[in-house]
């Protein structure tokens, strides 16, 4: 068999998934309710973290049927907001999930859900909401269909902490600027504002936004703070009649404006300090506040000159803090936006706070929980393809060594890296005279190899050029040799595409494990170019490179006897490989290594003190039996 070289963990492969969703989604169709409640609560925990899972679920149909159960007055409470919970899950997964959710009407569904007198059922229902509506592909405008839905959105503020959270959320993202030249969708239920009608700003305002949200502000949840002070934030840009409003109001015998310079003051997390100084400048701008008033001139010039030395610091202590404990890496992943202000770290136009953002991003990637869920949801390869494109070396040192991690074979941002054009760009890192570059280049490829699609392989191959490729295997540095190594041990893996790639380069890839195996090179070189000789012997056509070399056979023979057993054992793999009696031609593969010895030391090795030589030559000579 084709040793290919191990990555932590394995997927499922995918018509395993295809086979558990057509499950999933039958099962909500079953006559018992216990039964389809007990399925939705195992489609929950099916989808987290597993896009493909999601993806499959919607093309199946779950949706309607999901929004069927969630809108049954019949349905039991636990299952409408069991079917909420998953809906939202399906949402969190990519832009396209979105779009989908959106052509079934799921907003209408949940917006309904809202005059439920549960309040589990309308938490789940609100979080849905949000995250659709924080969602890029969702109109704002849909928010604003139906006249009712603002006021009873405010009159739910007062129910938990957590409906406020995500309405406060809902408002911050769905409060524009607008500049409308025409309106209307078919069939509304009520007709959606036109170029003439108020803007968002103006419909929360009109609505008691200032004065439902305000109190807030002295929640003791620091997320509904957050929330509520970047409504205001959104309100009163460039508004003037909210910026006047928002002078006058208090919150527990204190003024607004006093309460934002407070939450400027060092000891407030860099996000408040920043949403703070926003709501602060668009009342200067408004004139609702004197641009000479020193309490805020000051604050404001002196957390805007080191806004940058402020998130540099930050970025650095989570990515140190995360570096080695996964319990960490969880809690930094956890916090208010955390993942949204590394990727906008990602874009600062200080090269500082970029690199700092880089490293958290990095020291976060080694978790593999973090690459399937938060990397995902955020589509953190994006932005950070962006950094590659065009950077000083240190920062992309950084940054191709966290596209490394994101392109192991669990990650799902895996596919759409490759979409994106990564094999070119990491090609080129291979070239590079930073030794750093040609390592991570290389071993991103290596990533990118393993269990890859034959096309994938062929243009990892016309990408490098055969030329670049034995340069990178008679590299100085000992780093770039062995991922070059294991990345010629993952693109010659699985028959066929052994085969293909012998037949056009085994000429080359056979010369260069000749020059390796000859060469004064480490254990660990010299192991791996005998695993790659392996996988070569799996293949149908390829083997025969090995038979008809008789250079290549007497190496094989000779670290069949090496001292060290790590080769012994890869020698070994060649030979069991070659003489596998199943196989066309292996009578007269059999007879010719018997010609040269290898019998005999087959018959040594299985009196071998080492258990796994003995049985490993014991089972090669009942080949010789069969």
């Amino acid at each position: 068999m084709a040793c290919v070289l191990e990555t932590p963990l394995r997927m499922s492969v995918l018509s395993e998934v295809t086979a558990s969703s057509r499950h999933y989604v039958d099962r909500l169709f079953d006559p018992d309710p216990q039964k389809v409640l007990q399925g939705v609560i195992d489609m929950k925990n099916a989808v987290i973290g597993n896009n493909k899972q999601k993806a499959n679920l919607i093309v199946l149909g779950a949706v309607p049927r999901l929004l069927y159960l969630l809108q049954q007055e019949t349905s039991s409470t636990e299952l409408r907001t069991e079917c909420a919970v998953v809906l939202g899950s399906l949402a969190m997964g990519t832009e396209n999930n979105v779009k989908s959710l959106l052509d079934c009407h799921i907003i209408p569904a949940l917006l309904q859900g809202l005059l439920s007198p549960e309040l589990k059922f309308i938490e789940a229902c609100l979080r849905c909401l949000r995250t659709i509506f924080t969602s890029p592909v969702t109109p704002e405008e849909l928010l604003y269909t139906d006249a009712t839905v603002i006021p009873h959105l405010m009159a739910l503020l007062s129910r938990s902490r957590y409906t406020q959270e995500y309405i406060c959320q809902i408002f911050s993202h769905c409060c524009k600027l607008r500049h409308w030249h025409s309106c209307g969708f078919k069939s509304s239920p009520q007709p959606l504002l036109c170029a003439n009608g108020p803007d968002h700003q103006t419909i929360l305002f009109n609505h008691g936004a200032v004065q439902n949200i305000a109190h807030l502000l002295s929640s003791t949840s620091y997320k509904v703070r957050m929330q509520a002070l970047k409504c205001f934030s959104v309100l009163a840009f460039e508004n003037p009649q909210v910026s006047m409003t928002l002078v006058n109001v208090l919150v527990d015998g204190e003024l607004l404006p006093q309460i934002f310079v407070k939450m400027l003051q060092r000891d407030k997390p860099i996000e408040m300090q920043l949403t703070s100084a926003k709501c602060l400048t668009y009342m200067c701008r408004a004139g609702a506040i004197q641009t000479d008033d020193n309490c805020i001139v000051l604050k404001l010039d002196h957390d805007l000159k080191h806004a940058h030395e402020l998130r540099q610091a930050a970025f650095k202590l989570y990515a140190s803090l995360g570096a080695n404990d996964e319990d960490i890496r969880k809690k930094i992943i956890e916090t208010e936006n955390m993942m949204d202000r590394i990727v906008n770290g990602l874009s600062e136009s200080s090269i500082k706070v970029r690199l700092s953002a880089v490293r958290c991003l990095h020291s976060l990637s080694r978790s593999v929980q973090q690459l399937r869920t938060s990397f995902q949801d955020h589509a953190v390869w994006k932005p950070l393809m962006k950094v590659l494109q065009n950077a000083p070396d240190e920062v992309l040192v950084v940054a191709s060594s966290t596209l490394c991690n994101l392109l192991l074979e669990f990650s799902p941002s895996k596919e759409p890296i490759l979409e994106s054009g990564a094999i070119e760009l990491l090609c080129s890192l291979t070239q590079s005279e930073n030794l750093a570059l040609r390592v991570n280049g290389i071993w991103a490829l290596m990533n990118m190899a393993f269990q890859a699609e034959q096309k994938i392989k062929a243009d990892i191959l016309q990408g490098l050029s055969t030329e670049q490729l034995f340069q990178l295997l008679s590299d100085s540095d000992v780093n770039v040799l062995m991922k070059t190594l294991g990345l010629l041990r993952n693109l010659l893996s699985t028959r066929p595409h052994i085969d293909q790639i012998m037949s056009t380069h085994g000429k080359q890839i056979m010369q260069a494990v000749t020059l390796i195996l000859e060469g004064e090179h480490n254990i660990e070189v010299k192991e791996q170019t005998l695993c790659i000789l392996a996988n070569i012997a799996d293949g149908t056509t390829a083997k025969e490179l090995i038979m008809t070399n008789d250079d290549i056979l007497q190496k094989i023979k000779y670290y069949m006897s090496h001292s060290n057993a790590k080769l012994q054992l890869a020698a070994m793999f060649c030979i069991s490989n070659l003489i596998w009696n199943e196989e066309e031609g292996s009578q007269e593969r059999q007879d010719k290594l018997r010609d040269i010895g290898i019998v005999d030391i087959l018959h040594k090795l299985s009196q071998s003190s080492d258990p796994n030589l003995c049985d490993k030559a014991k089972t090669a000579l009942q080949q010789y039996l069969a």
